[in-house]
């Protein structure tokens, strides 16, 4: 199959899940033509039969903002017609499927043209957050409704569709996925030595996200000031974003800049999340939670907030825990429990990493796309 694969480049999960796609797809034989704005964050280069290409968005005097939308249908446009593409995968339905819809539509009224075939994958944001929004919504649901096939990466998120949409389209569930030969622990003792070495250091807590409000890295930090009210560990923070500036503010406030540390987004998480020994989630909304998943394959237990699609990736007390999002007391209580039991803090991560890679490995999930493409091809 030819097949465009539309994403934002930043490092939330819709980008990630997308450009692990367009290469698990590649390399299973596709050609896949990865369309952004900027180089993805997760882009590899030398995946043979996988190219780039960018959306180029020119400055116009009369237009207030950058007119992403019409760049990007112009570039669907151009791609599908150079390469006659079978189909467009939209990932994020803000704008990529309504520019989806566009250039199918454009290309349908160009005489000697094929139209390519749409799919559009709901991540989360795009539905809870910006979706429901009044000023979008309307266009979000046609635009939806509108493409030959749609996922969602939880069942928690094809609800959610539902209710505040309206959408009466069928949604197929499509879970987000790993690289089960990237996923898995690969201890640095150097890296955990260099992490401790400016504090005594009795464990690693470990939170990783684009650090938006949703993600409540704040609640991150008043989870931690309490676990050192009980063992000496120390918290790793991976990631960056507008919340940034003011956790950083808040830990020199609480003096904990000497076990507080702020690492920025890293291309290659594994080695991090492998010197972890509990990692923290207890976003307000989570429509899968990717980094929960990354930080359960490298065998971290993760302790959460219950919510979203959260419950469908953790197996509570089995491969991690889940709480209530305002039950601080009981997040940090077992992370120390974690933190003080080795033996147990092993076993729940082996439990959690084989987990993980029999539901979400790429060798799994990404077959249920070609099959998804397939079944939108031929109806």
């Amino acid at each position: 199959m030819r097949i465009g694969v539309v994403c934002y480049a930043t490092v939330g999960g819709s980008g990630v899940v997308a450009t692990e796609l367009a290469h698990a797809l590649a390399r299973r034989g596709h050609e896949i033509h990865l369309i952004s704005a900027e180089l993805p964050f997760r882009w590899r280069w030398a995946t043979r039969g996988l190219s780039f290409e960018r959306v180029e968005i020119p400055s116009y005097p009369l237009f207030r903002e950058p007119q992403y939308l019409l760049a990007l249908t112009n570039t669907i446009v151009r791609v599908s017609e150079q390469h006659q593409l079978d189909l467009v995968h939209a990932h994020y339905a803000v704008p990529h499927a309504t520019g989806a819809y566009l250039a199918q539509h454009i290309l349908s009224e160009r005489i000697g043209c094929r139209a390519p075939r749409t799919v559009t994958t709901l991540h989360g944001t795009d539905i809870t957050l910006v979706g429901s929004d009044p000023s979008y919504a309307g266009v979000v649901a046609f635009s939806i409704e509108a493409s030959n096939g749609i996922t969602a990466v939880s069942e928690s998120l094809r609800r959610d569709t539902v209710d505040s949409l309206r959408v009466k389209r069928d949604i197929r569930v499509i879970p987000n996925f790993l690289d089960a030969e990237m996923y898995s622990r690969r201890t640095d003792q150097r890296l955990r030595e260099r992490l401790c070495a400016a504090s005594e250091c009795d464990g690693i807590v470990m939170h990783m996200s684009n650090f938006r409000p949703v993600k409540r890295v704040g609640i991150v930090l008043e989870i931690f000031r309490r676990i050192r009210d009980d063992v000496r560990a120390h918290l790793v923070m991976v990631g960056d974003g507008p919340d940034r500036q003011e956790i950083e503010r808040r830990v020199g406030q609480m003096g904990l800049a000497d076990v507080v540390h702020f690492v920025g987004e890293q291309q290659d998480p594994v080695p991090w999340l492998s010197t972890a020994d509990v990692f923290l989630l207890p976003s307000s909304i989570e429509s899968f939670g990717m980094a929960a998943a990354e930080a359960m394959a490298c065998e971290v237990p993760v302790v959460a907030s219950r919510v979203g699609g959260v419950p469908e990736v953790i197996v509570d007390g089995k491969t991690g825990w889940l709480f209530e999002p305002d039950d601080l007391a009981g997040m940090s209580a077992r992370a120390v429990a974690l933190l003080r039991d080795p033996d147990a803090r092993r076993a729940m991560g082996r439990a959690a990493a084989e987990d993980v890679l029999r539901r979400f490995s790429a060798d799994v999930i990404v077959p249920r796309y070609e099959a998804f493409y397939s079944e939108i091809l031929g109806s």
